[in-house]
């Protein structure tokens, strides 16, 4: 089966679903219409206080929000603080206005800056999406081939991060690995430092530009290189004369081999997963590199803290406990038995479920083809029987069903990356919003972002004298450390007189 082949078939109307699949019919992303009204419109929000009698009115934007430091002005007897709306997790609250990307869950649809996430996949590459998601708009020829030099031209790590990847463990994890690296690439570029250069550094257009080729030209060396180490073998060098998913893969594979060349089919499948993770509205890493960034951090730390997000098994490294969880299952005998574990809370299904998508995710339809084309080039991983079955069994039960538990991007992405790094959010991390002035990870006006929290402990305490305290019977105390066998035969020595 052709790429093309395997690209269309993600774009089948829902009345071509196979039978008993479950998944709803849903509007493709790239379905013609007008903007809809978001929440409803503008308008006002009167609000009653039942405990005062008092009424508000607050004004709803055109984008369906009310301003929450509104609600400060909400008060009654007490702190004279006002209220604070509770939100953990942040399933209601928008942190801010963004052009970048559209999401509607229960449609199943994703844009970027306002284009189909199917029709960039099938047209589009990599780094001209992380263009359209920088600047707001697709390229012309020229520009693009001056950005892709540019990137290239900046894909090499110097000496010192190496020599941070090396004297790792082998052992490492991957991820961990490219958190670190990432970091120590803001000690090796002094003049990115607001610390060390000032807080209006960021206000110089060629100075931001200058770090988001850098970062998007350097992390897939890191990630190749903590790969590599991973792997016991040395870090290869870039390769200029291919493109960004070439260059990936050529440093993964070529064992230093200079004349060594990837598959360009598979370098095509590559290029489609980084635009599918390219970015996805304000999600975990996101707002973790915003909120560093808003502090006037360098933009390198700021993204460390995004991949340390993107690291965590209930986001990015979600797709590793997927390739756990079908390696745990094994045949497609067990499934059965472990739906039921599943139901009966015994088992944890992962892949399945979405914070945002309650209906089949957009990006899902598109790897899961995307993997058979894969598995025809080096061979069929036997764990997608176990993973195509198990979708076939999960979304013909009405338990899951019901609760709208389709395959999220995890599933699938996880029997393709297998261990290797992702390097392909940080376009969507640089950028959160350009509308107006700029305005991204790379900040240009300082708002250092400062939620509050529901305090809930103890009032007013007097402090007491150590040697009056008694032992705190219901509280929490530190436990038992393990202690090593190194330690052990330490303390076991016979001390010097």
């Amino acid at each position: 089966m052709n790429r093309l082949a395997v690209l269309s078939a993600h774009l089948k109307s829902p009345q071509e679903e196979e039978p008993g699949s479950g998944i709803e019919a849903s509007i493709v992303s790239a379905a013609s219409g007008s903007r809809p009204a978001a929440g409803g419109g503008s308008g006002s929000l009167t609000v009653v206080d039942n405990r005062t009698g008092k009424k508000y009115e607050f004004a709803i934007s055109d984008g369906g929000t009310v301003n929450a430091t509104d609600f400060k002005k909400i008060k009654a007897e007490g702190d004279d603080n006002g209220l604070k709306l509770y939100d953990p997790g942040y399933l209601n609250t928008a942190p801010v206005r963004s052009s970048i990307s559209y999401i509607d869950g229960d449609k199943g649809i994703l844009r970027y800056r306002g284009y189909p996430i199917e029709e960039l996949a099938e047209h589009s590459t990599y780094l001209e999406v992380a263009y359209l998601l920088m600047y707001g708009y697709l390229p012309t020829k020229a520009q693009l081939s001056d950005w892709e030099a540019t990137i290239m031209q900046h894909s090499a790590l110097p000496e010192g991060v190496l020599a941070v990847i090396s004297d790792l463990p082998h052992d490492a994890h991957p991820m961990g690995t490219l958190v670190g690296s990432i970091c120590a690439l803001s000690s090796f570029h002094p003049d990115a430092n607001p610390a060390l250069r000032g807080q209006d550094l960021y206000k110089s257009k060629p100075v931001r530009d200058k770090q988001i080729v850098r970062i998007i030209g350097k992390v897939p060396t890191l990630a190749a290189a903590a790969y590599l180490r991973m792997a016991g073998r040395h870090p290869v060098a870039p390769s200029n004369s291919l493109s960004y998913a070439e260059n990936f893969l050529y440093m993964l594979d070529s064992m230093g081999d200079r004349n060594y060349r990837p598959n360009p089919r598979l370098a095509r499948a590559l290029d489609i997963l980084f635009i599918l993770h390219a970015e996805h509205e304000m999600n975990c890493s996101t707002a973790a590199a915003r909120h560093l960034a808003s502090s006037g951090v360098d933009v390198y730390t700021a993204i460390a803290g995004a991949t340390g997000a993107l690291y965590g098994p209930l986001h990015g490294g979600a797709n590793e406990a997927v390739l756990k969880m079908l390696s745990e299952i094994g045949t497609v005998e067990k499934i059965p038995e472990f739906i039921e574990g599943v139901k009966n809370r015994k088992r944890k299904l992962s892949g399945f479920g979405h914070r945002v998508y309650k209906n089949y995710d957009p990006r899902a339809k598109v790897i899961k083809n995307l993997s058979e084309e894969v598995f025809s080039i080096v061979g069929r991983d036997p764990l997608i029987e176990v993973a195509v079955a198990l979708e076939r069994a999960a979304l013909s039960d009405d338990y899951f069903v019901k609760r709208k538990l389709y395959p999220n991007v995890d599933f699938y992405s996880g029997l393709i990356y297998s261990s290797s790094p992702s390097c392909s959010p940080c376009p969507g991390w640089l950028a959160t919003s350009r509308t107006g002035k700029s305005r991204s990870t790379i900040q240009t006006r300082r708002s250092c972002v400062h939620s509050r929290h529901w305090y809930i402990g103890e009032w007013l305490r007097k402090y007491i004298p150590l040697s009056n305290r008694s032992v705190e019977t219901t509280a929490e105390k530190l436990g038992q450390i393990s202690v090593s066998n190194a330690t052990r035969r330490r303390l076991a020595g016979v001390p010097s007189s």
